[in-house]
């Protein structure tokens, strides 16, 4: 009676997953037979129904993924992601075919679910057309004039140097997590720029503020979010990671209005200290007109200089701690030209940048190996064009992929090695190479990469004059990165030593 009643449960058993694969089959079928989209369309993974490629994008490491497809299908290929078609784009060749020869075609951003949640199309980031213009245009004249590319900058940067260092220096050695410290040092720079002011070093709420928007700016890349993007009705139900990121962003802008307000109380039209003082006098300017200078504009511009300006900087000045302790003979090298060109006790400056050639190469390097932005923000096409020979049709978005290019084996001769030596020639000269582009190119490249440029060296070579780094005694470090946006280490202890 038993073994009777196990065979009924096989047969059904059998039956139904029997049903299940032939109606998986019909609904493959069905796809392909009433596939409309244009033939000639990039290669790519084969789509399944429903989830499109969400089983071809680890949870874990979705940017060995994406390399992945990029090895197999090349530079230019399709996906399904976000509930929608759009182009993965990778290779050097490419990136300048799309947004430096057809930059016009390229400028606006792709509308996906979690953008739309977050930003609505407002900001430096998100926003496209007339409204990115403007907002582009504005940020990059009042940042010039406020020292963006200028001494009057160099010497706040310097002066925050000093501050890092003297908070370095009071772990007296020993090993501890330099993650609250670093992102306090980068953070001030873009708060001196955009509230006029900076934040001390152990001020709890900042660190709270610094911390929300961190969750907020690597939501897009977790598992939570790829899934809002893919069921955003389901998951603005669940709970999540996503639903923290999204109350912890009402947080940053909370902080950010305060400042506004602040602002509003006590600042002078004809003397404007800083960015907001600046915007707030264009919104007076432009009440009557059909320019989209308000108020809520205004937070989301600080949102983005908030998240953007300090995520990318402090994460590569992270990565720097860990390779120079993993990499001492490259340490040594960097001190001794510093010390020569330099000494111990004047300060660096800009200038320095051509009497330090492997200091400058080794930033280089840091910026290459580490890879801290493997993504740039999401594009849209805004008519039909084509790439690399195949068809991007009008609205197809497309996903932008550096990782491969600063690891391109054909431009670097041991891609998957921290080797300064790729910035220079055989005379110990720095070389620059045109296809080192971890800002991106084109009408949409990072707005604020001269400004992030001038941190790196002047933070970097600023803290090899006065430290040496160490792991922790009878410790290895690593060298794994987390998931997010930008790519950090994670989380881990080190020895500040004084020199």
């Amino acid at each position: 009676m038993v073994s009777a009643f196990n065979a009924l449960l096989n047969l059904t058993w059998w039956i139904d997953t029997q049903g299940i694969l032939v109606f998986l089959c019909v609904v493959l079928l069905v796809k392909y037979l009433s596939d409309t989209r244009p033939k000639n369309l990039p290669p790519g993974p084969l789509q399944l129904p429903i989830i499109g490629n969400l089983l071809d994008i680890s949870f874990r490491d979705p940017i060995r993924s994406f390399e992945k497809i990029y090895e197999k299908y090349g530079g230019v290929n399709t996906l399904y992601l976000a509930n929608q078609d759009c182009v993965l784009l990778s290779g050097y060749k490419s990136f300048k075919e799309a947004f430096v020869e057809k930059g016009d075609i390229f400028s606006d951003r792709a509308s996906y679910p979690l953008n739309d949640r977050l930003s609505r199309g407002l900001g430096l980031i998100s926003s496209s057309g007339h409204m990115w213009r403007q907002q582009r245009r504005f940020v990059l004249s009042t940042l010039k004039n406020f020292g963006m590319g200028k001494k009057i900058l160099e010497n706040s940067i310097l002066q925050e140097s000093h501050y890092l260092c003297e908070a370095l220096n009071s772990h007296q050695g020993l090993p501890f997590d330099p993650h609250r410290t670093l992102t306090n040092a980068v953070a001030n720079i873009i708060c001196s720029l955009v509230f006029g002011h900076r934040f001390e070093y152990d001020d709890h709420y900042f660190h709270q503020i610094l911390q929300y928007s961190d969750e907020v700016f690597q939501l897009p890349m977790t598992g939570w979010g790829r899934l809002y993007n893919k069921f955003p009705t389901l998951m603005s139900w669940l709970p999540g990671r996503h639903q923290r990121a999204f109350a912890n962003l009402s947080k940053v802008k909370r902080f950010i209005q305060e400042e506004i307000q602040k602002h509003k109380q006590d600042r002078n039209p004809d003397n404007p200290r800083d960015y907001v003082d600046c915007y707030l006098e264009e919104i007076e300017k432009c009440k009557d007109s059909q320019a989209e200078f308000t108020e809520e504009n205004l937070v989301w511009c600080v949102v983005d200089l908030f998240g953007a300006g300090t995520e990318t900087t402090f994460n590569t000045l992270r990565w720097a701690m860990l390779y120079m302790a993993k990499y001492p003979a490259v340490q040594e090298k960097v001190q001794a030209e510093i010390d020569h060109v330099i000494g111990q006790t004047r300060p660096p400056s800009m200038d320095d940048r051509s009497r330090l050639p492997y200091t400058y190469a080794v930033t280089h390097e840091i910026q290459r190996f580490s890879s801290v932005v493997p993504f740039a923000p999401p594009r849209v096409a805004n008519k039909d064009t084509t790439v690399a020979g195949y068809l991007i049709p009008k609205g197809m978005m497309i996903v932008p992929f550096l990782n491969p290019i600063l690891q391109d084996k054909h431009e670097y001769s041991t891609p998957d090695k921290f080797n300064p030596e790729h910035f220079l020639d055989e005379n110990g000269r720095f070389v620059k190479r045109e296809n080192f582009i971890p800002f991106s190119i084109g009408k949409r490249m990072c707005p604020g990469e001269q400004l992030a440029r001038m941190e790196l060296f002047l933070f970097f070579t600023s803290l090899m004059q006065r430290f040496t780094f160490h792991a922790p005694e009878g410790q290895t470090l690593g060298l794994e990165r987390t998931v997010g946006i930008t790519l950090g280490p994670r989380p881990f202890q080190i020895r500040v030593v004084p020199r």
